[in-house]
């Protein structure tokens, strides 16, 4: 015999709808730093450069993917529109992000992966488990909220990540590879320079 799940009770809703909020407000100031500077952000251009140096090539459209993956995802999670599809793209900016701390341990304190796991974590959580009946999915009836988008967002996440972080790598081994070569360039030409203190 087929079973009904039981509905959530209203503190569920309640806790659910502020959790996901909360989370979907701390995304937007995130991303807000990254496109417009605020909240201390050094912007596009800023974190272009920031994106540059850490592997992202290039820079600025990097910038803008993060930071509409932070914002425009953040917005639709607070509002509960189009969760999947929401929840997968902030998860995988924050997988990303947390990519490059790995270096740093987990703890958030010594630079590590804390934060951004965390977050990306509850992002994913709700592109699978839905937004609630307190959000526009709802209101909508779930138009952008169908089970097969969960199953995408699901298989998308890891995807998305794994080819960032190859190309990053990529990027990194490059300008390792090059460095040396720039420096012998650089000593040749020092050393055909004439030395003009006599």
């Amino acid at each position: 015999m087929r079973t009904t799940p039981p509905s959530p009770t209203p503190a569920a809703v309640v806790w659910t709808t502020v959790f996901r909020v909360a989370l979907g407000s701390v995304l937007v100031a995130h991303g807000s730093q990254k496109l417009f500077g605020w909240f201390g952000g050094g912007g596009v251009e800023g974190t272009a450069k920031g994106m540059h140096a850490m592997g992202f090539r290039p820079g600025k459209p990097h910038a803008v993917l993060a930071g509409l993956g932070e914002a425009g995802a953040g917005a639709a999670l607070a509002l509960g529109l189009a969760t999947p599809v929401a929840g997968a793209a902030a998860a995988t900016t924050m997988g990303v992000a947390a990519s490059t701390h790995v270096p740093n341990g987990f703890f958030n304190a010594q630079g590590g992966f804390e934060l951004p796991a965390v977050l990306g974590l509850a992002a994913a959580t709700f592109s699978q488990t839905g937004a609630g009946p307190v959000s526009l999915d709802a209101a909508t009836r779930n138009v952008f909220n169908r089970p097969w988008m969960r199953v995408v967002a699901l298989l998308a996440i890891p995807v998305a990540v794994g080819v960032q972080v190859v190309r990053r790598r990529r990027a990194l081994a490059a300008d390792a590879d090059a460095s040396p070569a720039l420096d012998s360039a650089d000593d040749a030409a020092a050393e055909a320079t004439p030395d003009k203190a006599l």
